[in-house]
């Protein structure tokens, strides 16, 4: 097989790669415990979270005889009150959810994370009360 052909098969077999698995390579620098950090929180031994809503949200419900136990999420302000549109990039569309506020996540998760996990996920340029969400007192989180 000459090399120009072999050249071309590679180039095929990447163009026929999936956006998405193209996209994964791009670099996400936020993690858990970090200010930026939006998703799934795992609660463990953390204090109680400071909840958004009482009551999870649920999209759509799952099968009858399927229980999922709920998940506790940090999203960016809105989304919570447009959940059907971005519940899918959170994978919880069928999952009981409670949004976590911004509040709790940086003052009281964020500081026990880091008793627990080290440093090494920590944002630390950023000085005590400066991480994203400080500013969205008009959604209800402060």
């Amino acid at each position: 097989m000459s090399k120009n052909w072999q050249s071309t098969l590679a180039c095929l077999a990447i163009m026929s790669l999936p956006l998405s698995t193209q996209a994964a390579d791009v670099g996400v620098s936020v993690r858990i415990g970090q200010p930026g950090f939006y998703g799934r929180i795992d609660i463990g031994g953390a204090p109680p979270p400071v909840l958004i809503m009482p009551e999870p949200l649920i999209i759509r419900r799952p099968p009858p005889n399927v229980r999922y136990a709920p998940i506790y999420l940090r999203v960016p302000p809105g989304h919570e009150k447009h959940w059907d549109k971005h519940c899918r990039r959170y994978n919880a569309c069928g999952r009981p959810v409670y949004f976590v506020r911004d509040d709790w996540y940086e003052d009281t998760y964020v500081p026990h994370y880091r008793e627990r996990h080290g440093p090494s996920g920590a944002d630390n340029d950023r000085g005590p009360g400066k991480g994203h969400g400080r500013s969205h007192g008009k959604h209800g989180r402060d």
